[in-house]
């Protein structure tokens, strides 16, 4: 169950605040914008949707014969009203299936007590009574959590059989400490992994010990942003079954993490942890976080930044091609004074690395993109920035009106970055024993032709992609000039159109020489080439 719009009206801060077109696939909702936007005042809705959940005959209807949408009145003139996607189910479903359950951003527990309770985790009694209250839960999910694996193990004993240990321990200690790893990195050697447990007595608090490499570790003991991470895994571990068919908000879940770590944190939590039946909302103006839900499909970013609430305020989730959306983690302002003095260049397919071990000594910084849209639209949103696309099957005539319209967009002259490392020139300078320029020449040839039918076939596809046609750069889509270069057996001729990385994948004439990548980029021949479509 997915909402797919809010409407709040004089609630908080907002006089009539309205979020729609949320789409319906979206797992995830990151609201984002500066402290003090009104994030929190969001998930305060909520929590007042659920906190009068037991009067909901008197505060819901319909408006359709889905009975997708939820109406809370406090008086004539101040409601809360939600959109829900529910494949039409009944109202007496949609009543008892709808659940909000929340976290303030307060949750850190320092140490753990005695004072567990499971007896309210059914009906999510154990929240907090406001957003500004600590939440507290933690104590409850370990009691559950020890009770479930001790009942496990106690309860064939009863039956005269013995514990089924490894079914125990691929239920309740695999799944934590693999999202342990997923998030921090490393192994069970460098990240924190459940060792053991002690239960709770009168007379002393409960333990969850870890260990990290032949160390062991109380959770007491463990730094701030490793508690959150257990405190919000656990969580989910042991109230799975209430989650289905939930609504889950959850402020400020990057609290003490840093940037790589808020990424996979929410990618573990999106995509392992909240059941498909559900949407989980969340607050944020992390970095890691806000570029995990630009390119997730399953996300939508809501930007509450400076808006007027005094007015009616009508917001869409952002478009997944914008870049301002980086600005309340990091503002240009910041990015251009960390950066000054380098030349930035959005490079694709991640080939960043490469690039900056060959030119970043030439005052280059070169950023990763994920394709040649994602290149095109960011030398397009931002002067200062070049882009350095793939040729692919572009024409010299489109080339020069592409640089012509966008001087920033540099366009390789040979297909991709692979047509140069693996250059004859290029591998000919590196003067290994046994190479002979002539003879890979013709193995590429031969190869080319062999794939030259499926080659042909997908060339018109492939132009349909190129964003640039969008842009007003002309396309006649006649392929006869790639064509008719492809069919030639004149290297440089065929070659730019050649892409090496698909069609020449096994290399098989290289095969008999040992190299990586990053030493076909240090080539005298490899950073002249592209320093020279970098600087015309």
């Amino acid at each position: 169950m997915r909402i797919t719009r809010l409407q709040l009206k004089n609630f908080k801060r907002f006089t009539d605040l309205t979020i729609e077109n949320i789409p319906k696939e979206a797992k995830l909702v990151l609201l984002i914008g500066s402290n003090g936007s009104g994030k929190s005042s969001v998930f305060d809705a909520f929590n007042s949707i659920r906190k009068d959940w037991r009067d909901i005959d008197k505060s819901y209807y319909s408006k359709n014969d889905n009975l997708s949408e939820i109406y809370i009145r406090f008086d004539s003139n101040d409601y809360i009203e939600l959109d829900f996607n529910v494949d039409g189910q009944k109202e007496s479903n949609l009543t008892k299936k709808i659940k909000f359950i929340g976290r303030s951003s307060i949750r850190i527990v320092p140490r753990i007590s005695n004072r567990g309770n499971a007896d309210t985790v059914s009906e999510n009694a154990d929240s907090p009574l406001t957003f500004i209250d600590a939440d507290t839960r933690f104590d409850n999910d370990l009691f559950m959590y020890i009770q479930e694996i001790d009942n496990a193990l106690r309860a064939p004993v009863f039956q005269g059989k013995s514990a089924d240990t490894l079914k125990i321990f691929n239920d309740f200690i695999s799944p934590l400490n693999t999202s342990l790893i997923n998030i921090f990195g490393g192994d069970a050697t460098t990240t924190i992994q459940i060792a053991e447990f002690q239960n709770a007595t009168r007379q002393s608090n409960g333990k969850l010990i870890f260990k990290k490499g032949n160390s062991k570790i109380n959770y007491d003991l463990l730094s701030h942003g490793e508690k959150q991470v257990v405190i919000l895994l656990l969580n989910f571990i042991v109230r799975k079954q209430y989650y289905e068919d939930a609504i889950i908000f959850i402020d400020e879940m990057d609290c003490h993490l840093n940037t790589s770590l808020q990424a996979r944190l929410l990618d573990e939590i999106v995509n392992v942890w909240i059941p498909d039946s559900a949407q989980l909302w969340t607050a944020s103006h992390a970095l890691g976080f806000i570029d995990f839900a630009r390119h997730a499909n399953n996300a939508a970013i809501i930007d509450l930044n400076l808006l007027n609430f005094d007015i009616p305020q009508v917001i869409l989730p952002q478009p997944k091609d914008s870049l301002e959306v980086y600005d309340i983690a990091v503002p240009k302002e910041t990015i251009r004074n960390i950066l000054k003095g380098h030349k930035l260049v959005a490079v694709e397919n991640q080939n960043d690395q490469y690039y900056n071990a060959a030119l970043g000594e030439k005052g280059y910084l070169f950023l990763p993109a994920s394709n040649n849209r994602e290149v095109f639209l960011t030398v397009k949103g931002d002067a200062n920035m070049m882009g350095l696309r793939d040729r692919d099957y572009l024409k010299p005539e489109e080339i020069k009106a592409i640089k012509a319209k966008f001087p920033g967009l540099k366009i390789l002259h040979y297909y991709a970055f692979e047509n140069y490392i693996y250059h004859p020139d290029n591998i000919q300078e590196l003067q290994w024993a046994g190479y002979n320029k002539a003879d890979y020449i013709e193995d590429i040839t031969q190869q080319k032709n062999k794939r030259l039918i499926p080659i042909v076939d997908e060339i018109a596809t492939a132009r349909q992609t190129y964003v640039e046609f969008k842009e007003g750069i002309k396309n006649d889509d006649k392929r006869e000039q790639i064509t008719d270069a492809l069919q030639s057996n004149d290297f440089e001729a065929f070659y730019p159109y050649f892409n090496m990385k698909k069609h020449y994948p096994a290399r098989p004439y290289l095969q008999q020489f040992t190299y990586q990548i990053k030493d076909l980029v240090q080539t005298k021949w490899f950073k002249q080439q592209i320093e020279s479509i970098l600087t015309n």
